[in-house]
């Protein structure tokens, strides 16, 4: 791992630079007591997205929760499934506190009656557990442990482990908002999202700068790094910082962005610039490709991994996921004919949004994203593959896990 770094200017809030977060932080004495209300304005005004993946406006989620009826509940989902991502993890390691912080002011936004915080990683468990102890929160707070997989931070399937089910997703409507833990509203929220939601009730005035920066783990041959990014910070600073300068393309959002090849390095690190751009900011993982790297073994590696990592629940998702991964496995072991992209294409237009959860899309933004940005390296690959797709491909993510620094 090559390090953590913040690109904030000197002094200003950040989630990697909060000094000390130990039972007194923020301390009682020197921020005052939440105004729910003023809270919940606030958040609105900064516009606050959350950091789970689909950047959907936080106050808008928080006042759903809090008019729906029934008695709210509150939980912070730590379950990253991106194997390329480790800023939850990161979180509830090193700043318990901020999280749950975060976690006791949703409460009291929402009026929920208990908390519970989500999450599959050992250190991070005792982390919380041991801050739970040190200062408890102001409702009942239970730690619940899932199992590590792609789906299991999804918000339903959150909600269906906290049941006492199974990490998997279930149909939806209704929305945890409106049934979730137990019957009742649920507001289901990555723990940035809650951290930041903890910093801007304690620094107000820097409201609108806590709200735009983002935690984002870069990856890619030359190393990884976990980097607090202001609003705007465009991939090519990013890919600098951590010895990408060499990439000549990123996938973007750990699986879920999909490929970009040619003025990756001008794209801003935001959901509304990225999307623009046809991608997608999803968990804020970003996996850089050097030269020697093809992007076809990149793309059938990710989409077998999402292959792989199916709940199965849903036959359009097994079937889906398993004809792209074939299909583009066959295309990078130099073994697809004529109609294999016109395939691909068609398969990659007609799955979206037809699973229970965003699996099967993020395997078909892949396809997509890879035969609109290099369909010269796709046709490359008839006849025969390249050097870089001669080895066999794994289905386990390797090529994009990061440790947690």
């Amino acid at each position: 791992m090559t390090g953590v770094f913040s690109l904030l200017p000197e002094g200003r809030p950040g989630l990697l630079a909060v000094p000390g977060d130990g039972p007194s932080y923020p301390a009682a004495g020197r921020t005052p007591p939440a105004e729910p209300d003023l809270l919940l304005d606030r958040i609105a005004a900064c516009g606050l997205r959350g950091r789970g993946g689909a950047g959907f406006p936080a106050a808008v989620k928080l006042r759903a929760v809090r008019d729906a009826a029934g008695r709210p509940v509150v939980v912070a989902n730590g379950e990253e499934g991106e194997p390329g991502s480790v800023k939850d993890r990161w979180l509830l390691r090193h700043r318990p506190h901020l999280v749950l912080d975060g976690l006791r002011l949703a409460a009291s936004v929402t009026g929920a009656a208990r908390g519970y915080v989500h999450l599959s990683d050992g250190q991070a468990e005792q982390a919380v557990r041991r801050a739970l102890a040190e200062r408890p929160a102001d409702v009942p707070v239970e730690v619940v442990r899932t199992g590590h997989t792609y789906v299991a931070g999804e918000e339903t399937a959150v909600v269906r482990r906290i049941d006492g089910g199974p990490a998997l997703p279930t149909a939806k409507p209704p929305r945890p908002f409106e049934s979730g833990v137990g019957g009742q509203p649920t507001l289901v929220a990555n723990v940035e999202t809650l951290a930041r939601i903890a910093l801007i009730h304690a620094r107000p005035d820097d409201a609108a700068e806590v709200a735009g920066a983002h935690l984002v783990t870069l990856s890619g041959a030359a190393g990884a790094a976990l980097v607090e990014a202001p609003a705007g910070t465009h991939l090519k600073v990013l890919a600098d910082l951590c010895g990408h300068g060499r990439a000549e393309a990123v996938l973007l959002g750990g699986m879920f962005g999909g490929l970009h090849g040619p003025g990756w390095r001008d794209l801003p690190c935001d959901h509304d610039g990225l999307a623009a751009a046809g991608g997608a900011l999803g968990c804020g993982a970003l996996h850089f490709l050097h030269p020697e790297d093809c992007p076809v073994a990149v793309a059938a590696e990710a989409v077998t991994y999402l292959a792989a990592q199916s709940a199965r629940q849903c036959g359009v998702c097994v079937s889906g996921t398993g004809a792209l991964a074939r299909t583009l496995t066959a295309v990078a072991r130099g073994e697809a004919n004529d109609d294999t992209t016109s395939q691909l294409r068609r398969w990659s237009e007609r799955l979206p949004g037809r699973g229970a959860c965003g699996l099967l899309d993020a395997a078909a933004r892949t396809v997509a994203t890879l035969l609109t940005h290099f369909p010269d390296r796709v046709d490359a690959h008839r006849g025969s593959p390249c050097r870089a797709c001669t080895a066999p491909l794994p289905h386990d993510g390797r090529r994009f896990t990061v440790r947690v620094p």
